[in-house]
């Protein structure tokens, strides 16, 4: 269990890392658009794993207007214009990951893009939160 929601593990599969295999809940639910790392201002953080905090952060304002918080998002789908850079941060990224969201790990996808609608994205990311009734 994890919050409002329920971890989907099939018996025999190995643990995932960073991530959850499914993500079961019952409530209200919160589709946040695709977030990129820039700020309030829209000045973008520098660097890859800069970018992942930020928009983390984004997401996590967005889901604060629904009176909800990392424990309550579903799935994570990521848009990353390099897979190289995006595997050549894990570490730094897991780390950077965790001091925004916690502990949580949402049932989560990774996709490779040509280009973002910013020039200056690395990557986007959009969510989805479920809320108890």
């Amino acid at each position: 269990m994890s919050g409002p929601l329920t971890t989907l593990h099939p018996p025999g599969w190995p643990a995932p890392r960073g991530y959850s295999n499914g993500m079961m809940g019952q409530g209200r639910i919160v589709l946040v658009g695709g977030q990129v790392g820039w700020d309030e201002a829209g000045r973008f953080a520098q660097g890859f794993v800069a970018q992942t905090e930020q928009a983390l952060r984004n997401i996590l304002a967005v889901l604060k207007e629904a009176g909800a918080g990392p424990e309550h998002i579903g799935r994570l789908t990521w848009y990353v214009v390099d897979m190289d850079e995006y595997r050549a941060c894990l570490p730094e990224l897991g780390r950077a990951y965790r001091s925004v969201m916690g502990r949580n790990f949402p049932a989560m996808a990774l996709v490779c893009v040509v280009a973002l609608a910013e020039p200056e994205a690395r990557l986007e990311i959009e969510a989805t939160a479920i809320l108890p009734d």
